[in-house]
């Protein structure tokens, strides 16, 4: 789940406030390259145990891979390094996007977007922020138009994103103490990573997600079985808002607890070889 700390519309006491009213016990605060949110969360929410995690986007054949990591240590210095380099090519990036905007005739101020941000140290931006600020423009009337028409890969304010490697990805979770999953391989399509990345190390798969449906439970399921990785779920709750996110409700995507437990156990062997 996210927050305002980076793509999300719930702030993190808001996120809080909204699991425990839900009855959750146990839930990950997942932003996109930020853990900014995290300490926040645990102190509104003290009856809910809150995993620390991230979403970490990779680049992998100039496509986007999102890489979750759950258990991480959020104050190790070298996911601190990473991190703000992750956030400043997301900086260059917005501002690339707003231009060719501006060229298509949607213009749109993105510093209504970065300058926030570069008050809260730790916060990341993203396109969803960019398609909100086309519907607040008059633009487009959905978040969703907003992609399909500008921000979608192959259409014409699309700006490829720079960044690590999955397999790069997966060595500095490690290397912060956490476990490394796929995130939602069924809207990623990228299937032929994961052999070639659970030889590299990954943990996880992520088999229960708000935009599978049975069968690619089954079949994620089944590929994390065969490979000897373990599973992870989440509903990939963005905000309750309109255009994209409908699916992904909180609390409406449980992990079994039988693969916490199994998470748990990954976590303990990577923190133990850490040292």
């Amino acid at each position: 789940m996210h927050t305002t700390a980076s793509d999300g519309r719930s702030t993190p006491v808001d996120l809080a406030a909204r699991a425990i009213g839900l009855g959750l016990t146990t839930i990950s605060v997942t932003d996109h390259d930020t853990v900014a949110a995290i300490a926040e969360v645990r102190a509104a929410a003290p009856s809910v145990r809150v995993i620390s995690g991230i979403e970490i986007t990779a680049v992998a054949d100039g496509r986007d891979v999102h890489m979750l990591a759950y258990f991480i240590d959020e104050h190790s210095p070298a996911l601190a390094v990473f991190l703000e380099r992750q956030r400043a090519l997301r900086v260059d990036r917005v501002r690339e996007i707003a231009r060719r905007l501006a060229a298509l005739g949607a213009p749109i101020d993105a510093d209504r977007i970065l300058v926030p941000a570069a008050r809260h140290p730790g916060r990341s931006v993203g396109r969803p922020l960019l398609a909100r600020a086309l519907v607040d423009a008059g633009h487009v009337t959905t978040m969703q138009e907003a992609f399909d028409r500008y921000l979608a890969a192959g259409q014409p304010a699309f700006v490829p994103r720079s960044g690590r490697s999955p397999r790069a990805v997966i060595r500095l979770i490690h290397e912060s103490g956490g476990v490394a999953s796929f995130a939602h391989p069924g809207v990623t399509r990228r299937d032929d990573l994961l052999e070639p990345l659970a030889a590299e190390g990954l943990d996880a798969i992520e088999v229960f997600h708000s935009e599978h449906d049975r069968e690619a439970e089954a079949r994620y399921l089944a590929i994390a079985t065969r490979l000897g990785l373990g599973v992870t779920g989440g509903s990939d709750y963005h905000g309750e808002i309109e255009g994209g996110y409908g699916r992904r409700v909180l609390g409406g995507t449980v992990l079994p607890a039988r693969h916490l437990e199994d998470l748990e156990h990954r976590a303990s062997g990577r923190a133990a070889a850490r040292g």
